[in-house]
């Protein structure tokens, strides 16, 4: 049993056929003419709409394409701050960790510093000829405490805690602290010709000053070349952090 032809689909059919006849003038009568002529125009009728549509739709698929375009840029952008920011943190993660575990025992060698002074104190209470002239005894508690400074040298050394001791250096008031002048020609201008007590540092970071007697009145010190600073090992000087 055939299906009965739609009657959208013929009336379609018949706009087709008369776009057809009026395109090769082939028309049965008047009323085909007339008809393809109707077909004709609202095909024209028909065509400004579907460009304007499709302008239309372009258009807005090309502003959606930029729109697009600003949002991946934005986030590009903000990508690149973002893995930048991550660096500096882990940078400064490092750091600090580093400076933590350099500058960990701050405070213990601080208070060591003290033991240091009374062991030194201890050697320089007994005269030269005193302790050859004495006992065994003496003698052997005198060697004792040497052993004893010795080694806490070792220790802080081995911990990276140097000791200040400038004589002959130029004063630095970074790691160094003038107690008085000493009037001097022959010596240049702030050179350190006296050292009162000895100071400690960790590597940069100052744990005490050295108290120094300083040079007056002689010639002024000549700076090095950088040439010259660069091919000698520098001594404690420069700029150092004294928070610690």
């Amino acid at each position: 049993m055939n299906n009965p032809q739609n009657p959208f689909d013929a009336e379609e059919q018949a706009r087709l056929d008369a776009e057809r006849d009026f395109a090769t003038n082939d028309f049965d009568d008047n009323e085909d003419f007339d008809a393809a002529s109707e077909a004709n125009d609202a095909s024209a009728r028909m065509a400004p709409s579907e460009a304007e549509a499709a302008a239309e739709a372009i258009q807005a698929a090309a502003k959606q394409i930029e729109t697009l375009d600003e949002e991946v840029a934005s986030l590009k952008d903000r990508l690149l701050r973002e893995m930048a920011e991550m660096e500096n943190l882990r940078r400064r993660s490092a750091k600090e960790k580093i400076d933590a575990n350099k500058f960990a025992i701050t405070g213990f060698a601080r208070d060591m510093i003290s033991v240091g002074d009374n062991l030194d104190r201890a050697l320089q209470a007994l005269p030269a000829d005193v302790r050859e002239n004495a006992a065994d005894e003496i003698k052997n508690l005198f060697t004792g405490v040497e052993m004893t400074n010795q080694e806490m040298m070792n220790v802080f050394d081995r911990h990276g805690i140097k000791q200040v001791n400038p004589k002959g250096e130029k004063f630095n008031p970074n790691f160094h602290q003038a107690m008085f002048e000493v009037p001097n020609i022959e010596i240049a201008n702030g050179t350190v010709v006296e050292v009162v007590q000895v100071g400690y540092a960790i590597d940069d970071r100052v744990l005490r000053p050295a108290l120094v007697g300083v040079s007056k009145g002689g010639p002024k010190i000549v700076p090095q070349s950088v040439t010259e600073s660069d091919s000698t090992e520098p001594n404690l000087g420069g700029s150092i952090d004294t928070s610690a």
